[in-house]
């Protein structure tokens, strides 16, 4: 069932996915060659458990951290780990959000650690700019097919491809709440969006094959060739203007 908040839910919301986006910030600061993903993952932590806030990943399903960090061919939901060290030229794929007044807010972004590649770049760039081709597709009167197909229109003319078995979703009180928001599909069809309606949209994209795979741990995510991946992520809201986005830093 899709839940449509009143607008002082979503301001209250939107105190979640402030900490939430500047959780993200903090991620991103620590994002360098010779860190572990550990410790940006404690610093994340920290982050929000000082602002009265609970990390909303940490033992969600059983998940060990408190921010997913995944890195290259690790799509989503990779664990932090004091063994894991980045390197220069590395993709940094991280995935924060916090509990706070009730909401949740979810988020996510792409870092590259040191100098990366133009490929790696151009991976980067194509995945951020196909988040904001969603984003524009979130109105009122639309459904959430047009928020996939633009996504995946402008992904796969640059020669990518877009994850299928992951999705975007609903989000509120709960992480993950109804609708799920693929990052492809046909524009026209799916859940009608009505102002109110909260959402993350978050494109996964890959270098090269969409298929991926769970390794044994129950939750890194890769993609089956080995080849890279990026994830961006916005809170978004739906109202009568427009599409808000409520994961700002501030």
């Amino acid at each position: 069932m899709v839940i449509v908040k009143t607008a002082r839910e979503i301001s209250t919301m939107m105190d979640a996915c402030r900490i939430s986006a500047n959780a993200l910030c903090v991620a991103g600061e620590y994002v360098k060659p010779g860190v572990t993903t550990w410790e940006i993952d404690r610093r994340v932590r920290e982050y929000i458990e000082k602002q009265g806030a609970t990390p909303s990943f940490l033992d969600y399903g059983g998940f060990p951290a408190s921010a997913c960090i995944s890195v290259n061919n690790v799509v989503i939901h990779g664990i932090p780990s004091k063994k894991q060290v980045l390197k220069e030229g590395d993709i940094v794929s991280v995935d924060v959000g916090a509990f706070y007044n009730g909401f949740h807010g979810d988020n996510a972004y792409t870092f590259p650690c040191g100098k990366v590649s133009e490929s790696a770049q151009a991976l980067m760039d194509a995945t951020r700019i196909s988040l904001e081709k969603g984003i524009e597709a979130a109105l009122a009167g639309n459904r959430v097919g047009d928020i996939g197909n633009a996504v995946q229109t402008y992904v796969e003319a640059r020669g990518y491809s877009v994850v299928r078995d992951f999705v975007g979703h609903g989000v509120g009180a709960k992480l993950h709440e109804d609708p799920s928001v693929p990052n492809y599909g046909r524009a026209g069809r799916g859940v009608r969006l009505l102002p109110g309606m909260t959402i993350a949209i978050e494109p996964m994209v890959c270098e090269g094959s969409y298929e991926v795979e769970v390794l044994e741990d129950e939750w890194t995510t890769v993609t089956v060739d080995g080849k890279l991946a990026a994830h961006y992520e916005n809170t978004i809201a739906v109202t009568p203007d427009g599409p808000k986005i409520l994961t700002v830093a501030g």
